[in-house]
């Protein structure tokens, strides 16, 4: 007997939200859905105004702009600099100014576990999301090796839905992927080395790989990992 999983029971309730306060009351529901404390979409510059939707508190939010944290946040810095989800216990807290923000943001409510992923969409788009929780380091790491890649996949389609009802005028007209493009991501997004790859399309990994760039060109994507997660987000490839 086939079981709807929790990843395919939100991204279908994502795909019928219409307004911005439709993506707000599923990330409330993402959170409990999936057990954590907190779980936070924020686009800095999708629209006229930056748009979040989020379960932190008002007050957390508003002292963390009047504070300027954003400067010191280790998140927001790694954000910027790479493409790959992150673990907070991974980034570096040994600021002073780093170290004061954490102590700050655990007695709001942020707890001490993150997971977070950096989103770029085309013409500069910037948004990231996060999840958190308090646990131990051992049951942050089972659940992370558990749902970390559904958190890419809802990161991903959370940001084209936003994207869709803020600017729909603007959405992406993508040319679609040749079906050997199409393999190339699928199968790279299930782990296979190129040499794997090859073997099973019957090619040349000279030939994959120009496979691999014309479909990041096709997406915008500006690396590999970015066009898997992007060809995700869009519902050209499936697990």
């Amino acid at each position: 007997m086939y079981v709807v999983t929790k990843l395919e029971t939100f991204l279908e309730a994502l795909e019928g939200s219409q307004t911005p306060d439709d993506v707000q009351s599923l990330v409330v529901a993402l959170r409990e859905s999936y057990g954590v404390s907190n779980a936070v979409y924020h686009a800095v510059n999708v629209g006229p105004m930056p748009y979040a939707a989020l379960t932190y508190s008002p007050e957390w939010m508003q002292y963390y702009h009047d504070q300027q944290y954003v400067q010191v946040d280790p998140v927001v810095k790694g954000a910027l600099q790479q493409f790959h989800p992150m673990d907070w216990k991974q980034l570096d807290w040994s600021g002073r100014g780093s170290r004061e923000f954490l102590g700050e943001a655990i007695a709001a409510g942020v707890c001490n576990q993150g997971l977070s992923v950096p989103i770029r969409g085309p013409n500069g788009q910037f948004a990231l999301f996060t999840i958190n929780d308090n646990c131990s380091d051992a049951s942050w790491e089972t659940f992370s090796k558990e749902y970390k890649r559904d958190m890419m996949l809802i990161s991903h389609y959370i940001h084209r839905r936003v994207t869709d009802i803020l600017i729909p005028e603007a959405q992406a007209d993508t040319r679609a992927l040749s079906p050997r493009e199409t393999d190339s991501l699928k199968y790279l997004s299930m782990g296979l080395s190129r040499g794997e790859i090859s073997e099973k399309l019957k090619i040349s990994e000279h030939t994959l790989r120009v496979y691999i760039d014309s479909a990041r060109h096709k997406l915008g994507a500006l690396n590999t990992i970015h066009a898997v997660t992007t060809a995700y987000s869009r519902g050209l490839i499936s697990f």
